[in-house]
């Protein structure tokens, strides 16, 4: 080495002091993971591994069972089978939902919406429905093939079933699979769960519902079970008794005899619902097991529409039956005095226009009483001049008319008493002086639901107190309202109805009974303006579509029982002769008349 060579220094990061560091820095590396992944996320994946060990499943809660207010069963949950599918246990989806289309006749693509709808929904582990009430034969045909397809189980859930299907179905409505916006809407809702849609199952979902349980288990790499216990326990839906009589429903059914229309009888003096009849019906089965689209449309398209619960969303003109709000308005204002008369010659002249009495021939000289027993139009035609549109609007309305009555039951209609200013505004229009005389008699844009009308006739016999309807038999009264009548007019009122049923010329007379006192209020509801070809003609003859409604609202009580019945026959006819048939048939069977008396 010479005197000024550089001195050769030594090499840290070549050969065996490199292959050192390296090693020690892996090792640095390895030791920070190891304290990461078993100190800082050592809860994280203890948790983990516990989620691999165990899963959850939900335990159903039995939805409460409905009875009658004599204890019948009306609906009840049966065993029914659903097959489902755990993801995470099925090696190949696609060909296991071939597999189940095959099985089962549904389409794929149906299938494949299901799923993928569902997949978004069912926590890890947890089963997808798929497809709900299987027949028991596609069950063991699952089980046989089950190591063929794994991640495919079949689920156990409670059905509802209505014994008496039709009879019931706008009373009890029914529960299918909750849609997506159901889902959406209520957290505790799961894929593949039924929930009320129409009647008391849907208003009382709440209720009838109960509330879902947990199950956990312990499964080892395979899957399979080695213990379970459960978390939580599922608390079973509130049972409950409805106030509606089965053997009643059935009669005033039967007294209907297939027509369209509504049949209401009710308890006076609790406002329990006895019996609510709407015909055409349903069975509402045939939506729990998922309706097909060739029945649905069927429903809907209906010119009858079967699925109209009528007695509370249906509204009519009321016809005469709205003369005891007019009368009782007329004599509560000091307008008329039972004594005073107008004379009815078959028409009154208003201006250039003759309205006419239902009666041709007149009624001759005419008081209240006479008035209602032999519903004369005259009479009230000038009633209704003297007490003007919006009086009776608000007085109608004070008695429970143009508002919902809060019954327990969906898409309830309040019906509609006018005024000047809803005519104006809902057809730019003033209100004519003629239609006032329309509205006296319950016609033109007068509507009214059958329960509002058994409502108010409930007031009239049970000293005023206007009462919401319940379907409930444990529910107590609820009196929401006062009729705006003394004592002593709903009084006269009422003698007017008991005579339209007792005396010779009463429109209601097809209800007298032997030792009950009955009071009735016959009312026939123009639809249209009959051609002067039917004029004369019966009502069988004239064509369905151009008949009248048919009223009837009538009370009954005997030691102490009170007790009202309304029938509403669409294009039956008449009140008396058409509806006042179901009315005494229903008030036979509250009091036991025999059958032929």
């Amino acid at each position: 080495m010479g005197a000024f060579d550089t001195p050769e220094r030594p090499r840290i990061f070549s050969g065996p002091n490199l292959l050192l560091i390296c090693i020690v820095l892996l090792f640095c590396v390895f030791g920070i993971r190891l304290w990461y992944l078993q100190i800082y996320k050592n809860d994280f994946y203890t948790s983990r591994a516990q989620e691999n060990r165990t899963r959850q499943s939900t335990m159903f809660s039995p939805r409460g069972i409905i009875r009658d207010r004599g204890g019948v069963l009306l609906a009840e949950n049966t065993p029914a089978y659903a097959l489902a599918l755990v993801r995470e246990d099925c090696p190949d989806i696609p060909k296991t939902l071939d597999q189940v289309s095959r099985w089962t006749g549904q389409p794929r693509d149906e299938l494949e919406k299901v799923f993928e709808i569902g997949r978004k929904r069912v926590k890890h582990f947890d089963e997808q429905v798929i497809v709900p009430n299987i027949p028991f034969e596609l069950v063991a045909l699952v089980e046989a093939h089950r190591q063929d397809w794994p991640g495919l189980t079949i689920a156990v859930r409670p059905k509802r079933s209505y014994a008496y299907g039709p009879t019931l179905a706008h009373v009890l409505g029914y529960v299918a699979r909750a849609n997506e916006e159901e889902l959406n809407d209520d957290p505790d809702l799961q894929l593949g769960d039924d929930v009320g849609k129409q009647g008391v199952e849907y208003v009382l979902e709440r209720r009838l519902r109960g509330t879902k349980g947990l199950e956990e288990f312990e499964v080892d790499a395979s899957g399979r079970v080695l213990s379970s216990r459960i978390v939580t326990q599922p608390v079973k839906g509130e049972d409950l008794n409805l106030s509606v009589s089965l053997p009643l429903q059935e009669i005033a059914t039967k007294a209907l005899d297939g027509r369209t229309g509504s049949v209401v009888a009710m308890d006076a003096d609790t406002g329990e619902i006895l019996a609510q009849v709407s015909l055409p019906s349903y069975d509402p089965n045939e939506f729990v097991v998922g309706i097909s689209h060739a029945k649905w449309k069927e429903l809907l398209e209906d010119s009858e529409h079967p699925m109209q619960n009528r007695p509370v969303q249906s509204a009519y003109p009321p016809g005469s039956v709205f003369k005891l709000v007019v009368g009782g308005l007329a004599l509560e204002s000091g307008s008329v005095i039972p004594a005073t008369t107008v004379f009815c010659s078959g028409s009154y002249k208003l201006g250039e226009r003759s309205f006419r009495c239902w009666n041709k021939g007149g009624h001759g000289v005419v008081d209240f009483k006479k008035s209602l027993r032999e519903s004369c139009d005259v009479y009230y035609y000038q009633l209704g001049e003297r007490l003007g549109v919006n009086a009776i609007s608000d007085y109608a309305t004070r008695c429970g008319f143009g508002v919902k009555t809060g019954v327990e039951l969906p898409h309830e209609r309040s019906g509609n008493m006018p005024t000047a200013e809803w005519k104006l505004k809902r057809f730019g229009e003033k209100w004519q002086r003629g239609e006032t005389l329309n509205y006296s008699i319950g016609q033109g844009y007068t509507q009214t639901t059958p329960l509002q009308v058994a409502r108010f006739v409930a007031a009239l016999i049970n000293g005023g107190r206007i009462l919401r309807p319940t379907l409930l038999a444990t529910a107590s009264p609820d009196v929401v309202g006062e009729l705006p009548m003394k004592a002593s007019t709903r009084k006269l009122v009422l003698d007017a109805m008991v005579a339209t049923v007792e005396e010779e010329r009463g429109t209601a007379r097809l209800l007298r009974r032997e030792g009950i006192r009955i009071g009735g209020k016959t009312g026939t509801a123009q639809v249209v303006k009959l051609m002067d070809k039917y004029e004369k003609k019966k009502t069988q003859e004239i064509p369905y579509k151009y008949r009248d409604h048919a009223w009837l609202a009538g009370f009954a009580e005997k030691d102490g029982r009170r007790y009202v019945a309304v029938a509403m026959v669409e294009h039956g006819g008449h009140g008396g002769s058409d509806a006042g048939p179901v009315v005494g048939a229903v008030f036979d069977a509250l009091f036991g008349v025999p059958q032929g008396n």
